[in-house]
């Protein structure tokens, strides 16, 4: 069957490959994507959009539909990762200890690419696209732009993200209902004890073993407090204290992370983060040390509705001729497009991107971590047919109300 958007896609598609390995080449930090907004916005501006700034490095663009109806926002992140590179890629990255290791290089090509198809395509529109270009996906970048009102002007109905992921497998796409990516706390602590010598521990309060039992006792959160049936991940990643063997130090550092999968229950419900508290000041107290707890709050869990699954899912049945491509994929991993999930009705997808051939297979993160780019035209594919199933169901659905 002729299908003149998914031709329309394929001539773009060295243009498409081109965007994402400048992106590559040129990655930048959180809040630190000066060169990489201004690309963006010429772009957008090219195709004909107007942009606006929003938290400092963020671009957003709206098109204006062939008829008034609801909003819908489409995002891309933009922010690399603090990451030597070591792919030898011939597009590998110019800046030292900076590397997009997430695929957000992708995510921005994607969607500029999708803009330009869906402006050529204004008259299917009946309502409006928000292009949202998200600044510092990694440390809820997401949030900085709501609070600085990225869901209004207009008001925002609906939202879409598509993650490229290489635990999928290339010519596969997840769409998954419900929670599908986790919550995430990031702790420090300082354990304070009474520093001594080895030879006469009586005389020291020692925080080195309240620090091990921390690290054991918190385990038993996830697996006596809280029902398997909602996946709880507490790890430790970080450990720091003492000069020399033979000296009991005043103080131990422990950081890490505590992950769930799963949205939290009633407000009387200790939430995982609370529990972590409580055990770590009671376990510190039996040792006799103080402690100071920071936990800063990185990410809520991702959770999709399920008629915005729907639609997704008819979109992909478009762009994936077989449906057994269509899987599903769930994570522990967080992401912060979970903050508009939580204000707005949304789906998050998962472009497979992963080919061991290719060595595309690596996880996410790593610093050889490439993608297969084959993919991408389906990316912007789903991006494309996504918005256009979204505003005919609006439009449907005002039909059937009148």
């Amino acid at each position: 069957m002729d299908d003149p958007i998914k031709k329309r896609i394929q001539t773009l598609r060295e243009e498409l490959i081109g965007l994402r390995r400048d992106f590559h080449q040129h990655p930048e930090l959180g809040f630190e994507e000066h060169r990489t907004a201004g690309v963006v916005e010429k772009y957008l501006q090219g195709i004909g959009l107007e942009t606006r700034r929003v938290a400092s490095t963020g671009v957003v663009a709206c098109l204006e539909g062939s008829r008034p109806g609801p909003v819908l926002l489409l995002r891309a992140d933009m922010d690399a990762l603090p990451i030597q590179e070591q792919t030898g890629l011939p597009f590998q990255s110019r800046n030292p200890g900076v590397m997009h290791a997430c695929g957000h290089d992708a995510h921005m090509a994607m969607l500029l690419t999708a803009a330009k198809v869906l402006t050529e395509n204004r008259k299917e529109i009946q309502g409006t696209v928000k292009f949202v270009f998200q600044p510092n996906e990694e440390i809820a970048g997401a949030l900085k732009m709501i609070e600085e009102g990225v869901l209004d002007r207009p008001r925002v109905d609906a939202a879409m993200g598509i993650h490229v992921w290489t635990p999928v497998p290339s010519g596969n796409v997840a769409i998954t209902r419900g929670t599908v990516m986790g919550g995430l706390d990031v702790f420090k602590i300082t354990i304070q004890g009474k520093g001594g010598h080895t030879g006469f521990p009586e005389d020291a309060v020692d925080p080195v073993i309240a620090a091990a039992q921390v690290i054991q006792t918190t385990q038993v959160i996830q697996t006596r407090e809280i029902s398997d049936l909602r996946s709880t991940v507490i790890m430790f990643g970080k450990i720091a204290g003492g000069a020399k063997g033979n000296i009991i130090p005043d103080t131990v550092d422990l950081e890490g992370t505590i992950r769930f999968l799963y949205k939290a229950g009633p407000e009387t419900e200790e939430q995982p983060t609370e529990r972590f508290v409580r055990i770590v000041e009671n376990v510190c107290r039996t040792h006799r040390c103080t402690c100071n707890i920071d936990i800063e709050h990185e990410n809520i869990p991702l959770i999709n509705d399920d008629r915005m699954v729907r639609i997704a899912g008819e979109a992909a049945r478009e762009v994936f001729a077989d449906p057994t491509k269509i899987v599903d994929n769930r994570t522990i991993a967080s992401e912060d497009f979970s903050e508009f999930s939580e204000r707005v009705p949304g789906v998050f997808i998962f472009l497979g991107a992963g080919d061991e051939d290719k060595g595309t297979d690596l996880p996410h993160h790593n610093p050889r971590f490439d993608i297969d780019e084959s993919v991408l035209p389906e990316g912007v594919e789903l991006y494309v047919k996504g918005a256009l199933h979204y505003f005919r169901h609006a439009e449907a659905g005002e039909a059937a109300a009148r």
